[in-house]
């Protein structure tokens, strides 16, 4: 085994775990699941059958990712992040074949108790802040928070909100790494 598990943790068979991976106690991986290297996963983790998990992301104790949701590589899930994977559940009616992707891309910070509503794409190095709803699709870099969350400004790769307004065109750069980020028609473009 060339990844870490406490001894209460359960793995269930066919499940793909990378190189360097840390699972905590009283976590649950589903056969199906794919985890990338150098993964940390908290206590009390579920991970579903349909879930992949890209490389070096950290998941904090109390998150549940179920089927149909992808976290690429360095996402980072703070304490009890909620996801869904149906739009309109109901208890009495199944609805396992209406699940929604959702996709969760390289570099995002989901705030602890933040919620995130499936069918939706979250952009590069976004940030949502703790306790947000997200219900619609983000752009990279944007910094999100309220319920439901809106855009209240712009985050670098550090994790630093950018001074750069939300719209028009500007320039700025990161007093921590000196990249340089340009806002043009709405998007961030590193120099």
């Amino acid at each position: 085994m060339e990844y870490q598990k406490h001894e209460t943790a359960i793995i269930d068979q066919g499940a793909q775990i990378g190189s360097g991976s840390k699972i905590w106690h009283w976590s649950h991986i589903c056969e199906g699941a794919k985890i990338g290297s150098k993964v940390t996963i908290g206590q009390n983790v579920y991970i579903g059958n349909k879930v992949v998990i890209g490389d070096k992301c950290k998941i904090q104790n109390n998150v549940s990712i179920y089927d149909n949701i992808c976290l690429e590589e360095g996402v980072f899930c703070g304490p009890s992040v909620v996801f869904t994977n149906v739009y309109n559940p109901r208890a009495f009616i199944g609805r396992k074949s209406e699940y929604k992707d959702t996709l969760i891309k390289k570099g995002v910070t989901l705030g602890a108790n933040s919620t995130i509503i499936c069918g939706i794409t979250i952009g590069d190095f976004a940030f949502v802040g703790a306790g947000a709803v997200v219900n619609k699709n983000v752009p990279p870099y944007a910094l999100m928070v309220g319920v439901a969350a809106k855009q209240i400004g712009w985050m670098s790769r550090y994790g630093e909100k950018l001074d750069l307004p939300l719209k028009g065109n500007a320039e700025t750069t990161c007093k921590h790494t000196n990249q340089i980020y340009q806002l043009k028609g709405g998007e961030i473009i590193l120099k």
